[in-house]
């Protein structure tokens, strides 16, 4: 089969019963999905001759979803988002980039991913990148491997956005499912005092540490959690919280994020689609907290929450 050279095809392949989860996971991508499943072709009905002996042969357990990326766009982010969804959802699949060299394809994303300018001051450089710093500027070097959080996906755009805003001299803030440590490392270079990151899959708590370490901030830490359980509350509740995940991970985090949280604090939540926006919201009021701003960004929106 032939490619067109603008577009790289990023295909999932699943056990049947999970399609449906990861048809939602791959439509926050692109709502155009290539879906593959041939467990409902009935041979009874066809004549076998019609039929092509791939489809035939292929094995009627699993199935694949596919999106279809520009390929001068990273789409080392696209990849992370998929394999950290699955892995919040309790399952595994095979990811492939087809257009791309197996190869060459977990590094050839770097030719496209150049210095980036967020908000009024933060630019996140990667790590391999020469940058000359401009009076006024916040400059966070990134290397996210495999981990998402380049600042190139809207969801991670919006927070950045938003911490400028809202990280306050001296916070301690925590971000719950961290991907590369950008949120929390932002935070830091933006004055708080003490950054926890968690993430549920261990290759992202390395390359966050990795990462952190590299930003010589010795004020954030990273450890592996399933959402809120093992957080530290040691030191205290928190006086802002980041969660970059996904609609159904916050509602799940909806009726406990409340106890991390200082009477004053506020939650960014984000990874959220705007048509699930409102369930997010309505998750959040329930607990007793409060939705006090808003940002959308190409069919993504975070929200500003604080507790009534």
């Amino acid at each position: 089969m032939e490619y067109c050279k603008d577009w790289s095809q990023l295909k999932v392949t699943v056990k049947l019963e999970h399609l449906d989860t990861l048809v939602a996971i791959m439509s926050m991508l692109n709502n155009n999905l290539m879906i593959e499943d041939f467990s409902d072709i009935d041979l009874k009905t066809c004549y076998g001759d019609l039929i092509d002996e791939s489809i035939l042969n292929a094995d009627k357990t699993v199935a694949a979803v596919s999106v279809f990326l520009p390929v001068d766009r990273p789409f080392t982010d696209a990849v992370a988002f998929v394999r950290e969804r699955m892995e919040e959802s309790g399952f595994e699949g095979k990811i492939e980039i087809i257009g791309v060299s197996e190869e060459d394809w977990a590094n050839s994303w770097k030719a496209y991913y150049k210095p980036l300018h967020i908000g009024k001051k933060m630019v996140i450089v990667p790590a391999w990148e020469k940058y000359e710093e401009q009076p006024g500027e916040i400059i966070v070097r990134m290397d996210p491997g495999m981990a998402f959080g380049t600042g190139t996906h809207e969801t991670t755009r919006l927070v950045i956005e938003l911490l400028e805003t809202y990280t306050k001299k001296g916070a301690r803030v925590l971000d719950v499912g961290c991907g590369s440590g950008i949120l929390a490392i932002c935070a830091a270079k933006l004055g708080a005092a003490e950054c926890k990151a968690y993430d549920i899959d261990p290759v992202a708590v390395r390359v966050a540490r990795e990462n952190i370490k590299d930003s010589g901030e010795a004020n954030v830490t990273c450890d592996v959690s399933d959402l809120l359980k093992q957080v530290d509350l040691a030191g205290g509740k928190y006086d802002l919280v980041c969660a970059n995940i996904v609609a159904d991970i916050i509602i799940r985090m909806a009726p406990d994020v409340g106890r991390y949280m200082k009477d004053d604090a506020v939650l960014l939540a984000s990874g959220i689609i705007t048509e699930r926006a409102e369930e997010v919201v309505d998750a959040l009021l329930a607990q007793g907290l409060c939705v006090t701003d808003r940002l959308d960004d190409n069919g993504w929106c975070a929200l500003v929450v604080q507790k009534a």
